[in-house]
């Protein structure tokens, strides 16, 4: 689950890491009122949405005057930000945050995730702050240090010091650093975060160490651990078939394709992604039912493919284990009978209870098409809709 800078940069002070003087809102004039008690030269607006790239698409504004903020607050909100991150169809602004400026010396790049690779904690660190990592590591790889920490309570000095070493920092500024590791450390193991990326990190001339920016992703299978975190939840800035899977406990996410999937466990759901891709075609989702689920729940991930008007196709591939294959076609006839099924049907199913579930679905009067195997599958979806 992400959640807004603003949102971030909360936690964030809360264990300890500094962040600018801020305020949001929802509303223009609630903004003004509450701006008026920083104390600034200078007012930094910034558009609140889930995606980076706000800078280049005008969702970053520097002010000099309440005055200013005011004009240039009412430009931004409601206003469409596309950015590389939101594709072109972009993201309204719904809501604003305000800080005070800070006197930028240097600007570093810092973030912290999970490893799941070495089963370790990753600080990615570079003293190229500001700028898309991806571009950093494009260029200057040589710029970037990635220090991997082994999960404890807390983490080491000695681990702090490789961790900073890029920014060359000394005096007090460097003891600031390593107390801001610890705290995003901490921060980090304590939320059960996915995620922690400050870009950028900086240096005042003042020499002090601030998070100027802050993007925060939590791992949604811990929430439950966490419902002060939970309640950040923004739906405005989540797909709404997205949101319609989560209240099925449905691993979903929309992609840009146009062959539906619905397929149970992630492994077989990226390999059915993957052969679609191999015979020419892009799939529209990853859907992943799950390995126990209700007819409820399939016909609830049939009803969530078929309103993405990208999908010129589905292919449902289902290996029964836990999941039987008996349970999934009566899903899938029940979701039929709701909804007009215009688009070709491939089904493969294997496993547990396969012939009672492929009977259901010969006698169901759906227009489908059966596969023996994935490689059938794949091939038949792309030559329907071809």
């Amino acid at each position: 689950m992400n959640i807004h800078e603003h949102q971030a940069k909360a936690i964030l002070k809360k264990y300890g890491a500094v962040v600018p003087d801020g305020i949001f809102s929802t509303s223009v004039d609630d903004l003004v009122k509450k701006s008026k008690s920083l104390i600034t030269d200078k007012y930094v607006l910034k558009a609140q949405i889930h995606a980076g790239g706000r800078g280049k698409a005008g969702g970053v504004k520097i002010l000099n005057t309440i005055e200013e903020l005011e004009v240039s607050a009412k430009e931004l909100l409601g206003k469409k930000l596309i950015t590389h991150q939101t594709g072109p169809e972009g993201r309204e602004v719904k809501r604003l945050y305000v800080e005070v400026s800070s006197n930028i010396e240097k600007e570093f790049y810092l973030s912290c995730l999970v490893d799941r690779a070495s089963s370790k904690i990753a600080f990615i660190s570079s003293d190229q702050g500001g700028m898309d990592i991806e571009e950093v590591a494009a260029k200057t790889p040589d710029k970037i240090i990635t220090t991997k920490v082994d999960f404890k309570d807390e983490i080491s000095k000695e681990d702090c010091n490789k961790i900073i070493n890029i920014f060359s920092l000394n005096g007090s500024a460097k003891i600031e650093a390593i107390n801001l590791i610890k705290s995003i450390y901490k921060m980090f193991i304590s939320t059960d975060a996915n995620m922690v990326e400050i870009n950028p990190l900086i240096l005042t001339k003042e020499e002090k160490i601030i998070c100027l920016d802050a993007k925060v992703n939590f791992d949604d299978n811990a929430l439950f651990r966490h419902p002060e975190i939970l309640e950040l939840r923004d739906l405005n800035e989540e797909d709404p078939a997205e949101i319609e899977a989560s209240k099925y406990d449905l691993a979903y996410i929309k992609l840009d394709g146009s062959i539906g999937c619905m397929v149970n466990g992630a492994g077989l759901a990226m390999a059915t992604m993957d052969i679609i891709k191999l015979y020419g075609e892009e799939p529209a989702n990853f859907l992943d039912v799950g390995g126990g689920a209700s007819k409820e729940k399939v016909s609830a991930a049939f009803k969530i493919i078929l309103s993405d008007k990208n999908v010129k196709g589905i292919l449902i591939n289902i290996f029964g284990g836990i999941m039987r294959c008996d349970v999934l076609a009566q899903g899938v006839v029940d979701a039929a009978k709701e909804i007009n099924i215009n688009v070709p049907l491939v089904v493969r199913l294997a496993g547990t209870n396969f012939k009672e579930g492929k009977e259901i679905l010969d006698n169901s009067g759906l227009k489908l098409i059966s596969a023996e195997n994935l490689d059938d599958a794949a091939k038949k979806i792309v030559g329907a809709i071809k």
